[in-house]
């Protein structure tokens, strides 16, 4: 793999220093130079091309297909992002994005949606030629990658060089069973309070914050546009309505989106990496996440790990659905990292949510 051979690698997720030579071997490579500020602690940040199609709907290559072929099939129209443009809520998208892989040696990959791209509501999905699978590349996987992105709260501007998703490289498989995760959490604690852990790290919805009614906000149906380069320049009363109870229970409508907080702060220490896993769908028919990457280092400090509370993008599907205080709704799923980072999360880093609580995406004012 031109001087990164899977022998050198220890299993797991690849940091940051290891990305840094898969792009100066090719494994990964972009139509513009891969900049310092894509490289995260255990990810590496995808950028938008120059050109989205609007498609019929929502769709994969399949095996021995690519997507291109695929869009003959599907495409409405064009549309230039060079100078800014729309992407419609309900409307579905295919961006070919400047970077493409090459992987070999046992190298596979995973991708997921950002976290401010979660908070919007912007479903953003990974695709490539011959792809069964949204999000997963597969080892030996050889060429393009295209970013689906379908706006179901707001219409949002973007332009090229927009990173809406980040992708995950792993050598081999290093995810913690449940006696590692017990035996980890016993040395460093990785949750505040009790740990639920059942294939994975279980957390629950926080419904009876201190002091406050407020447990989360609610995205409204009918808004104005968000521009993503527009950094603390939203009222967020013109594009949520504040969730309150004074009884720690709430009734998620269907088809509605929300913001909520997890009941525990949660702990990723320096040589682990997580992703966060819906929950069974036998307790209620919602979804939890749509950003799930946790970095090595997130509610970390010096001092050992005082946790920061996980956001929940919740959607409820089918019928009106209770939601209690305490509830477990979601579990992360701990792997061990190949080598430890050079940077931790938050630690010098732009990172937007490090010691978060109940917060909105860093596009609406504090």
């Amino acid at each position: 793999m031109n001087g990164v051979a899977q022998t050198e690698m220890a299993p797991g997720v690849l940091a940051d220093n290891t990305l840094r030579r898969l792009i100066v071997s090719g494994v990964i490579h972009a139509a513009q130079d891969i900049t310092e500020d894509q490289i995260q602690p255990a990810s590496l940040d995808l950028r938008l091309g120059q050109t989205a199609y609007r498609v019929r709907a929502s769709f994969l290559a399949g095996a021995g297909r690519s997507v291109e072929s695929r869009l003959s099939e599907f495409e409405m129209h064009r549309i230039d992002l060079s100078g800014g443009a729309v992407l419609e809520k309900g409307c579905v998208y295919l961006v070919p994005l400047m970077e493409s892989v090459a992987l070999t040696d046992g190298i596979q990959a995973v991708a997921n949606a950002k976290s401010s791209t979660g908070r919007l509501d912007l479903l953003t999905r990974l695709i490539t030629d011959g792809g069964e699978e949204f999000d997963r590349i597969p080892n030996g996987y050889t060429g393009p990658l295209y970013a689906e992105i379908c706006p179901r709260s707001f219409s949002v501007l973007v332009r090229p060089g927009q990173r809406l998703n980040q992708i995950r490289f792993r050598a081999g498989q290093a995810v913690l069973d449940d006696d590692a995760l017990r035996t980890l959490h016993a040395s460093t604690p990785l949750v505040s309070g009790p740990a639920h852990i059942d294939q994975g790290l279980g957390f629950s919805v926080d419904l009876k914050p201190d002091g406050s009614t407020l447990v989360g906000y609610r995205a409204k149906p009918h808004t104005g546009v968000i521009d993503m380069d527009r950094i603390g320049a939203y009222d967020p009363a013109e594009y949520w309505e504040d969730v309150r109870s004074d009884q720690g229970q709430i009734i998620l409508d269907p088809g509605a989106f929300y913001i909520l907080v997890s009941r525990e702060a949660v702990h990723i220490p320096p040589d682990y990496a997580a992703e966060m896993a819906p929950y069974l769908a036998m307790v209620g028919e919602f979804r939890v996440h749509y950003a799930g990457f946790f970095d090595p280092g997130f509610g970390h400090d010096a001092a050992g790990g005082t946790g920061a509370r996980g956001v929940l993008e919740v959607r409820c599907h089918e019928a009106p659905f209770v939601l209690e205080h305490g509830q477990i709704v979601g579990r992360l799923v701990y792997e061990r990292m190949s080598a430890p980072p050079e940077r931790l999360y938050g630690a010098g880093l732009a990172s937007n949510y490090q010691g978060q609580g109940l917060k909105l995406s860093k596009h609406f004012k504090s």
